[in-house]
């Protein structure tokens, strides 16, 4: 199975294009979501099926905005952090009434290619258990991204 390339405003219900005048400078990094063996997308599930509406608009703004304009560089400013092995996380804040604390998490592909491997909203479950365990399936996510990228090459 391959990678799932999609705009990341593109196809989710309730989602507006953001115009070009709000983003001044070109987008670096092009965004891709994990798919697995058995086809499925579980970034690109979660956000379908777990935010609202005005979730999913925001969060695509903000990864075309920050995301896909600094990618890993978003690692020690309030958006991200490094978790180590190739992995960071893209940290995104949502206010009433929508509050939300999105965790993304990805992987720099390489040049200019972010791979989306798992998320979760922090807020709904702040046990750091919850955190540990999304880490750890981000990282298997990764491991067998990698294995099968060698298997093609």
């Amino acid at each position: 199975m391959g990678l799932v390339k999609m705009n990341v405003l593109a196809g989710w219900p309730g989602s507006r294009p953001v115009r070009s005048a709000a983003l001044p400078q070109p987008l670096a990094f092009q965004l891709e979501f994990y798919e697995a063996a058995d086809g499925s997308v579980p970034v690109r599930d979660w956000i379908r099926e777990d935010l609202t509406r005005n979730q999913r608009r925001q969060l695509g703004a903000a990864m075309q905005s920050v995301l896909q304009r600094f990618g890993v560089e978003v690692c020690g400013t309030g958006f991200g952090r490094a978790l180590g092995g190739g992995l960071f996380e893209f940290r995104l804040r949502l206010s009433a009434p929508d509050a939300a604390l999105f965790r993304v998490f990805c992987h720099a592909h390489g040049d200019r290619l972010i791979l989306l491997l798992g998320a979760y909203d922090k807020a709904r479950d702040p046990n750091s258990r919850r955190q540990q365990r999304e880490i750890a399936v981000a990282r298997r996510r990764l491991a067998d991204h990698r294995a099968r990228q060698r298997d093609v090459s």
